[in-house]
């Protein structure tokens, strides 16, 4: 490796080429940060056709900057949109869009690494639905990389772009007829094929980079993290696993995955106003186009990518559809309840040690997973303008039974003439539905699987906006935004432990190019966690009894942001990442509270209850459609 002081220049023997990066803006003179941008991992043959892996570079390669991005509308990524800050103080970035040539990586690593460090590495996959991008300067992996290297611990990071909307996620019988002719198998999820294709260059290629390609974890938020659940439940992880460890962070879970023919008249449905009528014609439609349409779609179950009994493997039945098993279905069933119960009581099914023994049926990976409070918090607008009545209406209309409805209504403590918290209510339905009851049955069947399984709860509020809500855990993970803290105040002790000292911080800067945005630096020596198993919260995770609303200060911040980092650190580098036996979880926030809980905690963050008593017997399809059809808003004419 070779390094002046504004370039790292990498000679990767394996593809014969050298690529020129940057050395980051936030090394420092101990702690040298390389970054190498827009690296092309897969090319597009056709619109609506299989990427194919890059193999073939030029002698030099310039990674300095950031490739194009998938086509998309211009507008806040949605962790702008949720973070809260002023549109002055968002870093400015302008990334060119290419659907033929957006499927681009990007490299963060320590400097003076090579084939021999074999160093953890860790795979973004962004959220945002069918928006935002890999490049985006919230993921940038320069402050993570820099946490790793002072905990002794240092990791790679890779973020990457894929395809969204009709470019990643199109189907129907038409493109399926055109794939085979192609000599492919499956159609649509061509977004999710991408990731994979990420993932085949960095099994290939981290090395020289510093990386271990036997050592990769992903990790992803929101419609990424979806992802990956579908990438560990996919017949080619199965077959051949490329990543050994994955981090699922509030994923918006779709158990109403549509088959190719529900998703051809989606599909079709989406592109009326085209007036198209082939394959042929609409693979000339523009691109600027096709990204103004609204695209419904994500993951599609075309027979190929999904393992035949993925969607019962993740979720409960209910009685009517356990009553249809065969006797077999029925023995799997109790063995996987025998399972939980076991573990409910303690005896884990792993022996405790620091270090994770590898999984013993392949495809079975190690999990981290959890969401954060008030994840619904990113379907306040449409959610705010329902009135009472018409969301009774809707419920019953839903569930076409009126106990059914009924029972939901009580639940969350609605009825014709609520008025009062309406919109809190129904945000809360809708956070139940769509994120947290699916988290928990992801945790619940890797645990009936065997697989090693760890559960958080985000609730720390976000910096900006002083209350917790869906991407909060991303400002904390990434340290990149620049925020408004208060000065650190002497936070309330616990169990009688003295305060703890304030701690310093450094400011960032913020201008036009990621480059000279990200110039934050903090040490900190991880900080042990704070008892407070008897503090009770609220549904939407404000303190219970009235308490002022809470301010984000240096040493909450801090406390939170170093938890959550040196807890995804351990995990990348296969060690435990906390004590989960028992059914211990880790909690991050409210108000700086970090650490290790017992699972009678959980029962007062989350509506764990609710879930068992009301969502369990109406079955994960209802429940989701409920949810989705809340979170849309009530549309015109019909609140």
């Amino acid at each position: 490796m070779i390094l002046d002081r504004s370039h790292a220049i990498l000679h990767h023997s394996g593809l014969e080429t050298t690529f020129k990066g940057i050395e980051h803006p936030i090394s420092t003179s101990e702690v040298s940060i390389h970054q190498f941008r827009g690296i092309k991992y897969a090319s597009v043959p056709s619109r609506f056709r299989q990427s194919q892996l890059c193999t073939s570079y030029p002698p030099i390669v310039d990674a300095t900057r950031y490739g194009p991005i998938c086509p998309q509308t211009n507008q806040k990524s949605l962790e702008e949109g949720l973070i809260g800050l002023a549109d002055s103080d968002i870093p400015r970035q302008v990334l060119m869009q290419d659907e033929f040539e957006c499927l681009n990586l990007n490299i963060t690593c320590p400097g003076g690494q090579n084939s021999g460090s074999r160093l953890p590495v860790m795979v973004w996959v962004h959220g945002g639905g069918n928006h935002g991008c890999g490049s985006s300067w919230v993921y940038d992996g320069g402050a993570l990389v820099q946490k790793s290297v002072r905990l002794g611990k240092p990791i790679v990071m890779v973020t990457f772009n894929y395809r969204l909307g009709f470019f990643g996620f199109a189907a129907s019988p038409k493109l399926a007829e055109d794939n085979r002719a192609a000599g492919e198998e499956g159609v649509g999820n061509y977004g999710l094929r991408d990731q994979r294709r990420a993932l085949e260059w960095v099994h290939e290629h981290i090395s020289e980079f510093g990386g271990d390609p036997l050592n990769v974890t992903l990790f992803g938020s929101s419609s990424g993290a979806a992802d990956i659940v579908g990438h560990l439940y996919s017949n080619a992880n199965k077959a051949s696993p490329l990543f050994a460890r994955a981090i699922v962070q509030s994923a918006i879970l779709d158990y109403n995955v549509p088959d190719v023919h529900t998703a051809g008249w989606q599909f079709s449905r989406s592109i009326c106003s085209l007036r198209v009528s082939t394959v042929e014609q609409l693979r000339v439609v523009s691109a600027e186009s096709l990204a103004e349409i609204n695209c419904p779609l994500r993951a599609v179950d075309d027979g190929v990518f999904f393992r035949s009994g993925w969607r019962e493997s993740l979720f409960p039945q209910t009685e009517a559809e356990d009553v249809d098993k065969t006797p077999l279905d029925r023995n799997l069933t109790a063995l996987r309840l025998g399972a939980r119960k076991a573990t409910s009581r303690g005896r884990s099914p792993h022996p405790q040690g620091k270090m994770l023994p590898p999984p013993t049926i392949p495809g079975l990976q190690p999990l981290i997973i959890g969401d954060c409070a008030c994840d619904s918090d990113l379907w306040s607008t449409q959610a705010s303008g329902w009135a009472a009545s018409g969301v009774v209406r809707r419920l019953r209309a839903i569930c076409q039974s009126l106990n059914k409805a009924t029972a939901l209504l009580n639940a969350y403590d609605i009825s014709p003439h609520s008025s009062y918290e309406l919109s809190d209510r129904v945000l809360e339905l809708v956070e139940d539905a769509r994120i947290a009851w699916p988290t928990e049955c992801v945790f619940q069947a890797a645990q009936s699987s065997g697989r090693q399984v760890w559960r958080y709860v985000f609730d720390q509020e976000g910096p900006a906006r002083g209350i917790p809500h869906h991407a909060a855990d991303l400002i904390y993970l990434f340290d990149n935004v620049p925020l408004p803290l208060t000065p650190a105040s002497s936070p309330m002790s616990f169990d009688g432990d003295e305060p703890l000292p304030s701690l310093p911080s450094s400011d960032m800067s913020s201008s036009g190019d990621l480059g000279d945005i990200l110039g934050r630096t903090r040490t900190l020596d991880d900080i042990e966690m704070m008892d407070a198993d008897h503090f009770d919260y609220c549904s939407r995770g404000t303190p219970v009894g009235g308490w002022a609303q809470p301010v984000v200060d240096e040493w909450s911040y801090e406390r939170v942001r170093d938890a959550i980092q040196s807890r995804w650190i351990t995990f990348a580098w296969g060690e435990r990442p906390w004590d989960n036996s028992r059914g211990k979880i880790f909690v991050f926030g409210p108000e700086g509270e970090t650490g290790e809980r017992s699972a009678g905690i959980f029962e007062g963050r989350r509506r764990r209850k609710i879930w068992e008593e009301v969502f369990r017997p109406l079955g994960m399809a209802l429940v989701q459609k409920v949810g989705q059809e809340l979170s849309n808003g009530p549309g015109l004419g019909s609140r």
